[in-house]
């Protein structure tokens, strides 16, 4: 539990700490989960949003499977849905659970949209 909670504030803090070239990144923006968010209302989201979009990239052996922790797989799953709705405010609400980064928060082979 205590490395769950490590690697979402390593996860929140690379979103965070942009560099300014990425910060202007044409305008685009993604939407993450709040890592202070209570796994409840994150596996809310997930079940929700992927109730919308095609989440096939979570499942185990695809590339944002990893790391599995229900923080990086709300995530991924929030920023399908706000893409997917063209990246409006509303979009990465989740009952204020969600939060909009201009960091590409993409690692490995998981590449955000």
């Amino acid at each position: 539990m205590a490395i769950s909670h490590t690697m979402s504030l390593v996860f929140l803090a690379l979103l965070l700490l942009g560099t300014a070239s990425e910060a202007t990144n044409d305008g685009k923006t993604w939407c993450v989960a709040k890592p202070s968010t209570d796994e409840t209302a994150l596996y809310d989201n997930m079940n929700w949003a992927c109730s919308q979009v095609d989440c096939s990239v979570l499942r185990q052996g695809c590339p944002c499977f990893y790391p599995d922790t229900v923080t990086n797989h709300a995530s991924v799953a929030m920023n399908l849905y706000y893409q997917s709705r063209g990246r409006n405010k509303w979009n990465c609400d989740f009952k204020n659970s969600g939060l909009i980064t201009v960091t590409d928060p993409s690692y490995g082979s998981c590449s955000y949209q």
